[in-house]
């Protein structure tokens, strides 16, 4: 019998001149997560400059580094050309795997804060948390990090852990513009 797995095509990233594979399937909650984000960034978009761009589409950041991030933001129309992104997005959202999440942490991190993009943010399902980091001289800082608590752990906070909870995501892009956690997380209990 044939083996049709070996016919799939594999995505593939170019960091820093090598070749790596990227998580062959996702999980579920990472799919909602993008998803979600997706939604959450075009409604804002719709009949502005940026664009969102969703997961598949390749960044050509420079010779050695072609990456495929979960969600972007491009506000450089010029950037995006028939065959992906040439430059750097203006943010760039990964949703984290286990088996990526060392190149999303590490070079890729790095290579893109080098390229100029002015936000990134590290977005894992499990735990419902989102780090973002804002460019400051071609380096990513932690800016903040966002998590959705639920009913249980919120009723375990005193009135001052409740009070700094954050339940919306300022994106630096436009002064008006934030994500809920509560939309970004919509429909992923089901497979956390």
């Amino acid at each position: 019998m044939e083996n049709l797995a070996r016919d799939i095509p594999t995505v593939t990233e170019l960091i820093d001149g090598k070749i790596h594979r990227m998580a062959q399937y996702s999980r579920m909650d990472h799919n909602f997560t993008v998803l979600n984000l997706y939604g959450a960034f075009a409604n804002y978009l719709k009949g502005k400059s940026c664009k969102t761009i969703m997961g598949g589409m390749d960044v050509f950041l420079d010779k050695k580094n072609r990456y495929v991030p979960d969600v972007m933001i491009v506000c450089d129309r010029s950037k995006i050309q028939r065959d992906g992104v040439h430059g750097a997005p203006d943010l760039v959202v990964e949703v984290l795997s286990p088996s990526t999440m060392m190149n999303d942490r590490g070079a890729k991190m790095r290579n893109y804060a080098a390229a100029g993009v002015k936000e990134y943010w590290l977005v894992l399902p499990v735990g419902k948390t989102v780090e973002v980091y804002l460019n400051y001289d071609g380096r990513f800082e932690l800016n903040a990090t966002y998590t959705e608590y639920d009913a249980w752990e919120l009723a375990h906070m005193d009135d001052d852990e409740r009070a700094e909870v954050r339940t919306e995501i300022p994106v630096s892009i436009y002064e008006d513009f934030r994500v809920p956690l509560a939309d970004m997380f919509d429909d992923i209990d089901d497979f956390t």
